[in-house]
């Protein structure tokens, strides 16, 4: 009676830490880095589904923010193995190494954690849905508007951030695959470096000066957009199309350096996050999809002020 008694109590205990009547969820939320303003807005993000969704469903959500204060694959993964022993629900991570974190989130998932990504993939796990832009239809995008404003001819320049991370090579392959279509547009290369505004705005300085020839620049992250007067050319003088569209960025949309920004959703990479990982965890319900694809806005002189409304929500205390 005494063994009956005890199965019987691990089953409900088993049934109870996985389902429907379970009163409160952890999700963990590993981020690349909490200097990142993108980073900073899906952390908003994934608090308001949190709140959303455990108002709507009678259940307590806490986000649990595991993110290194600068890129770092390792801590990413160490986190993540964290949340696992902390007894965290599920797990949503933007991989800044997809081969340093596959194993980290399938031995989440073989311990019973679901994963999903967002941003950055690591298409090779077992992680149940990613959130994002098509990276490489993004670097195309990134190309075609700016071939349109140098007017199909110049010589452009990638700035491409962490060289290790999958969505930021698969960026560069579209910019460089959509120049193919323009015999007058020559790519000088792509250039790499460290993901914080003050390294990224150091390279195109240090770039536009040994290569004064460049007439174009395609920014596949707006890093060095968040610094003051980053860059150096007058006006139009030479050309920018760059992706992401944070508060600090606008203001080269306004001040004509930037022709055009296309703006990632990043409010919404905790949000949809937190939403799928309800979902699979709560709710029993796998996406319709593995890949769930975040369209960019495009944010130019004609449309930067509406635009900025939305921060007022996505970033409140900015």
């Amino acid at each position: 009676m005494k063994k009956l008694v005890t199965l019987l109590t691990i089953a409900v205990s088993l049934f109870n830490a996985h389902g429907e009547d379970k009163k409160s969820l952890t999700f963990g939320l590993v981020a690349k880095s909490q200097s990142n303003p993108v980073f900073q807005a899906a952390r908003v993000g994934a608090e308001n589904a949190a709140k959303d969704l455990g108002t709507k469903n009678g259940v307590a959500i806490k986000i649990d923010w595991r993110t290194p204060n600068d890129e770092d694959s390792q801590k990413q993964a160490e986190a993540i193995e964290q949340l696992v022993l902390a007894g965290a629900d599920g797990i949503a991570v933007s991989c800044s190494d997809a081969n340093k974190l596959t194993d980290a989130i399938n031995s989440a998932v073989d311990n019973g954690v679901p994963v999903a990504t967002f941003d950055s993939d690591a298409p090779k796990s077992k992680r149940f849905v990613v959130y994002g832009v098509d990276d490489f239809k993004c670097g195309e995008a990134v190309m075609e508007n700016l071939a349109k404003v140098m007017d199909g001819k110049g010589i452009v320049a990638i700035l491409a951030g962490n060289q290790n991370a999958p969505n930021l090579q698969k960026r560069v392959q579209g910019m460089r695959d959509a120049a193919k279509k323009y015999p007058g547009i020559t790519i000088k290369d792509a250039y790499y470096h460290k993901e914080t505004p003050q390294d990224a705005a150091a390279k195109v300085e240090q770039v536009m000066q040994s290569n004064p020839d460049i007439t174009g620049w395609g920014f596949i992250g707006g890093w060095p957009l968040f610094t003051e007067n980053a860059l150096k050319w007058q006006p139009s003088t030479v050309k920018c199309v760059s992706v992401d569209a944070l508060p600090a960025e606008l203001k080269y949309i306004r001040s004509g350096h930037v022709q055009m920004l296309l703006a990632q959703q990043c409010y919404q990479w905790g949000y949809r996050s937190v939403e799928h990982l309800f979902d699979k965890v709560y709710l029993h319900k796998d996406p319709p999809s593995v890949v769930d694809v975040s369209e960019l806005i495009p944010v130019t002189k004609d449309n930067v002020d509406e635009f900025a409304k939305n921060w007022e929500k996505w970033l409140p205390n900015k």
